[in-house]
């Protein structure tokens, strides 16, 4: 059994010899592997204008949004029109005016939640043409994957019709801020007292101090870091397949990579002690 160790934060990854170091506060582990397990969205992102905004109106991210009582009486702006933005945006529809801010990232052509699409076009598209076909071994999934990296995912739940029969508001891109309110691409400016930015996350990787981030991304290929011996990523978006984020995907890529560290062993390989890292060391 793995020796878990829960409320554990790890600080910093680094090189220690011919293997890592993981500091944790005072603790410290050392390790041959480290498979870094956690997804891209670890630190909300707001645009740097949003500290030019009144004091007096309430802001708070969608990671942070858990219930329309979070926020007092009067309209609210959600800027970020993807699946968050959306969906809280049909929820808070029922309370109060709401107007949703930013372009239309596309939708499944049919209801997620019909027989047929639970019977048919729910598995065939995630079994396959998100799990096989959409992959870094096929030229689509090659061609789609710095796409689906850089933008957002079509909606799922909500499509734009559900929208305006919720009384959704549609308004132009935030593009700053005027006189302390948000200020819209078309000119308006809006007296809002409430504003949710559903405006994406930052991997949160800088605790990992090697060589081997392009900005905020790690390089990997398929999950495995060519130059670091030893490191590996499980959990990021299309990291094999666009199904890498979700749970048969994540699955079939951790048993992959457990693979390849106990053939390794096996092998005779020094890469012998395995550790995992992602909201905790294990």
């Amino acid at each position: 059994m793995l020796p878990v160790r829960s409320g554990t934060r790890v600080e910093r990854l680094g090189r220690r010899g011919d293997g890592f170091v993981l500091e944790a506060g005072s603790q410290e582990f050392e390790a041959n592997n480290v498979v870094v397990a956690m997804a891209n969205y670890q630190k909300p992102v707001v645009p740097a204008f949003a500290r030019e905004l009144n004091p007096d109106i309430v802001q708070m991210h969608s990671f942070d949004y858990r219930r329309p009582s979070q926020l007092p009486d009067g309209d609210v702006l959600i800027v970020g029109a993807a699946n968050s933005g959306a969906e809280i945006a049909m929820e808070l529809s029922r309370s109060r005016r709401t107007l949703l801010a930013g372009r239309h990232v596309g939708n499944l052509p049919w209801a997620y939640d019909g027989t047929l699409a639970l019977n048919l076009f729910a598995p065939l598209l995630l079994r396959v043409v998100f799990h096989r076909l959409l992959t870094v071994d096929t030229p689509i999934g090659r061609k789609i994957r710095p796409k689906v990296l850089t933008g957002a995912a079509p909606l799922i739940r909500v499509k734009p019709k559900g929208l305006t029969t919720a009384g959704v508001e549609r308004v132009a891109r935030v593009t700053g801020v005027q006189d302390g309110k948000p200020a819209l691409a078309d000119g308006r400016v809006l007296g809002v007292p409430n504003v949710i930015w559903s405006t994406g996350f930052n991997p949160g990787f800088s605790w990992i101090d090697l060589p081997v981030l392009d900005g905020n991304e790690p390089r990997h290929q398929a999950g495995v870091v060519p130059s670091e011996p030893g490191l590996f990523f499980v959990g990021l978006n299309f990291l094999y397949s666009f199904s890498s984020i979700m749970i048969h995907g994540v699955g079939r890529d951790a048993g992959r990579i457990a693979d390849l560290i106990a053939t390794g062993r096996r092998a005779g390989s020094p890469q012998a002690r395995p550790a995992y890292a992602g909201a905790a060391a294990l």
